[in-house]
């Protein structure tokens, strides 16, 4: 029977999704919690368990990657015991989860060498194409295809409702970081752009990069959503007050229009298929509430900002 290991949450999302779960043996302490639930943690990392701030974080993971230390191990023997056929890495980001450098460096004195298949998308069509490479690889390749098109209709619905209302697109801005603020990147544009929105200082198919508050408050955006990376609602409201602090807040349209919202992390970096499906689904509840409505299951992802809420 082919054993499979994902050493990237999405991935074992996606595998989940597709209902190939029974492949897999081996995930990453930051899989999904009926993963974790499930199947054994290979992968570890020297910050589980401390609470650190968004600063503190992104200092660590700066000094480790200027310093070539890795944040990330694998658990060697237990790897070995699984003795899997197919291991899933990445090489999109050696910061936020292993990558295949580091897990050829694991599995090289492995008595049986497993292939390592990287999923490194950069887009949102890319993320879509990861699902098919997945269930190829795990010899379903049509799984993928039933998988895929159910999604499709899902964005194609919020398409034709934005289309009937002649809505017009929302200037946007969606932070992936609030110590130094990081714009968004990679597949979270084009999420934008499906819900009905333009995101102008986000960098589409490529990396996330530090903004400067003066840029944010000269783009003036109509709707503010705030997801860090690895972020839920309840831990980003621990931090909000780095913006709320912050000389011309106040004065921001989206602020003073109560378009500012929090949103849990895992609808917009964690780049599993269906979960950014559900992203966009979001968004457009976001952008457009007088045409479309937040699905109701998506209600416990997201807190629309206010001085209420901080204060709580």
């Amino acid at each position: 029977m082919l054993k499979v290991c994902s050493f990237m949450p999405a991935v074992t999302q996606m595998i989940y999704d597709m209902g190939l779960d029974g492949h897999l043996y081996g995930v990453t302490f930051e899989c999904p919690e009926q993963a974790l639930k499930e199947k054994k943690p290979v992968v570890r990392c020297i910050l589980e368990g401390k609470n650190l701030s968004s600063q503190e974080i992104d200092a660590l993971f700066s000094a480790s990657k200027h310093q070539g230390k890795d944040l990330y191990y694998v658990d060697e023997p237990l790897l070995e015991q699984i003795s899997p056929d197919i291991i899933f890495t990445q090489d999109m980001c050696d910061i936020c989860q292993i990558d295949t450098e580091c897990t050829a460096a694991a599995v090289a004195n492995l008595e049986k060498q497993p292939e390592l298949i990287s999923i490194s998308p950069e887009s949102l069509e890319d993320v879509f194409q990861s699902a098919i490479t997945i269930a190829k690889a795990m010899g379903k390749e049509e799984v993928a295809y039933t998988y895929l098109n159910g999604l499709h209709k899902r964005i194609d619905a919020v398409i034709d409702k934005l289309r009937e209302a002649k809505a017009l697109p929302k200037r946007i801005m969606l932070m992936e970081w609030l110590d130094p603020i990081f714009n968004c990147g990679h597949w979270i544009p084009h999420q934008i752009a499906y819900a009905g929105g333009i995101d102008m200082l986000s960098n589409p198919s490529g990396d996330s990069i530090v903004t400067l508050w003066d840029k944010i408050v000269k783009y003036d955006p109509e709707v503010l959503v705030i997801a860090p990376c690895g972020f839920t609602v309840d831990r980003t409201l621990e931090e909000i007050h780095i913006l709320t602090e912050k000389e011309g807040w106040s004065n921001l349209k989206a602020v003073q229009d109560n378009a500012v919202f929090i949103a849990d992390f895992d609808m917009f970096t964690q780049s599993s298929a269906n979960t950014l499906v559900d992203g966009i689904e979001l968004l457009a509840g976001l952008f457009h509430p007088n045409v479309l409505e937040v699905p109701k299951r998506l209600s416990e992802k997201y807190k629309p900002f206010t001085m209420k809420v901080i204060q709580q």
